[in-house]
């Protein structure tokens, strides 16, 4: 499947072959500006402006509702930028960008917030995790690349 949004506030998943829609996900008030899929093809997350990160599950014998967990705690800004999200390579951890400046990671499982990591000068535009190693790069609307290792 592709997965794509639109101005909509919602995801849609597309069956490449038949080059039609075959889900819509519904769950968040402001446009969602950045998605990734989990490691394992189970899970999608979010980030919208709306200032929630959400998982949906992808797997296709779910039925009904697809959102799974909610993370709080990082927010937009006027700028309204295309703030992205990502997962840690075990897919335990969840990161996005975020306009207040810090770098915020949850645990997947408890949803609650185990890194909150100040530092950046201006919104965190992009977070990734190493695909291999605890370590987290950070990219910021000051210019600036922070690369730190995780606990």
């Amino acid at each position: 499947a592709v997965y794509t949004v639109g101005i909509d506030n919602c995801i849609y998943a597309w069956d490449v072959r038949q080059q039609a829609k075959k889900m819509k996900m519904m769950g968040h008030n402001d446009t969602i500006t950045s998605l990734s899929l989990h490691p394992k093809g189970t899970h999608l997350l979010s980030n919208s402006m709306d200032g929630a990160l959400k998982t949906w599950d992808v797997q296709p014998f779910v039925k009904g509702n697809r959102q799974d967990k909610t993370f709080l705690g990082g927010t937009h800004n006027a700028e309204k930028g295309l703030l992205k999200c990502a997962w840690s390579a075990d897919g335990n951890m969840v990161t996005g960008g975020s306009a207040d400046r810090v770098v915020h990671i949850w645990d997947v499982l408890t949803t609650e917030e185990i890194y909150y990591l100040p530092g950046h000068k201006g919104c965190v535009n992009t977070v990734i995790f190493h695909p291999k190693e605890n370590v987290i790069a950070s990219g910021s609307s000051d210019k600036s690349i922070y690369v730190g290792e995780l606990s």
